[in-house]
């Protein structure tokens, strides 16, 4: 049988004192002799006994805990950013809670529930592909339960936010594209729900305009997801055309690499033929043959200024008077899959 956990109305028994004079010694209050101290920390100790950090933390208002929801976990993205997440929150003693939406909103919602029923002292959320309606996360600011969203908007809720420069990155991505040559140059979209994918659609359009490349329409695809297999069919329709694309910007590197996989089973070379470049820097873009052009983004450092401004605002006392809106600057890296 599993041995129950020691208790201090177990130390209190032992002892014969009350478990508030037990409470106390261990929390060394003066009130208490050094005599009783002691014999409270020697039986402790004897006995194993550990304390409920939980029920001592909500006693202090605070779980020392932060909930993070990400649409999932396994990408790189994702992965980097937990990991800037975590390291500016371990040394202050912080835990985490993070748990992915799967791109559903209700899942967010559901998560977003259970955290908050836990009394994490914050929220750390990027929003999923399906959440249009904010009113879930418009709870936590009602009740004062300090939230910063990162990565993806949700465009007037009155929150810190922290941002990588999407429009930037396609800019430099898409104007590359036009001064290597390229001239049929086509963007496979994400979802037009994110605002992520809103921000990289208008800035293949304005960079396009501004170098007087015209901008057609059935050069604009839609992928429904990020992975490689999303990819595909986008691809095969633009090979499809009667005038194909001679370059393919991709909403991420995973569509990108749905993209080359078809364009080299169509018999085509790249980047002689056509042009690829993805975005995000995904870890395995450089090992692909060629290996891919892409936009860097600093997730790592997206991740730790969320936490920081996070942390920052629960030691506050969550004072809103200072809305914070900060934005990462990306970076184009030049491969072999691009001219």
């Amino acid at each position: 049988m599993k041995k129950a956990r020691t208790t201090i109305t177990d130390i209190a028994r032992e002892l014969n004192i009350s478990p508030s004079t037990v409470s106390r010694a261990l929390n060394n209050h003066p009130a208490i002799s050094k005599k009783t101290r002691d014999a409270v920390i020697e039986l402790a100790k004897t006995l194993n006994y550990q304390p409920n950090l939980l029920a001592l933390n909500l006693l202090r208002k605070r779980t020392n805990t932060i909930g993070i929801i990400v649409p999932e976990i396994t990408s790189s993205f994702f992965s980097s950013v937990i990991n800037g997440i975590q390291d500016l929150l371990s040394p202050l003693g912080v835990n985490m809670m993070i748990s992915q939406s799967n791109e559903s909103m209700e899942e967010e919602k559901s998560i977003l529930r259970s955290f908050a029923s836990i009394r994490v002292d914050g929220f750390l959320i990027s929003p999923s592909s399906e959440t249009k309606n904010f009113d879930h996360l418009k709870i936590l600011t009602d009740n004062n339960i300090p939230l910063v969203i990162f990565d993806r908007d949700c465009e007037g809720l009155e929150v810190d936010k922290v941002f990588v420069d999407e429009y930037s990155g396609a800019f430099q991505a898409v104007e590359y594209l036009v001064k290597t040559g390229c001239r049929r140059i086509a963007h496979i979209a994400g979802p037009l729900s994110l605002s992520t994918a809103r921000h990289r659609l208008k800035a293949y359009k304005d960079a396009l305009a501004l170098h007087h490349v015209p901008v057609k329409e059935e050069y604009i695809v839609e992928s429904s997801g990020f992975t490689p297999e999303h990819g595909i069919k986008p691809t095969q329709k633009l090979l499809a055309l009667p005038s194909p694309p001679d370059a393919v910007f991709a909403i991420n590197d995973g569509v990108a690499i749905g993209a080359m996989y078809v364009i080299k089973k169509a018999g085509l070379v790249i980047p002689d033929e056509i042009s690829v470049v993805g975005f995000d820097d995904d870890p395995h873009s450089c090992y692909f043959s060629p290996s891919l052009s892409t936009v860097w983004q600093p997730t790592y450092e997206l991740g730790m200024l969320s936490a920081r401004i996070l942390m920052k605002r629960i030691n506050s006392n969550n004072d809103l008077s200072d809305i914070r809106v900060e934005e990462l600057y990306p970076e184009l890296i030049v491969r072999g899959s691009s001219k």
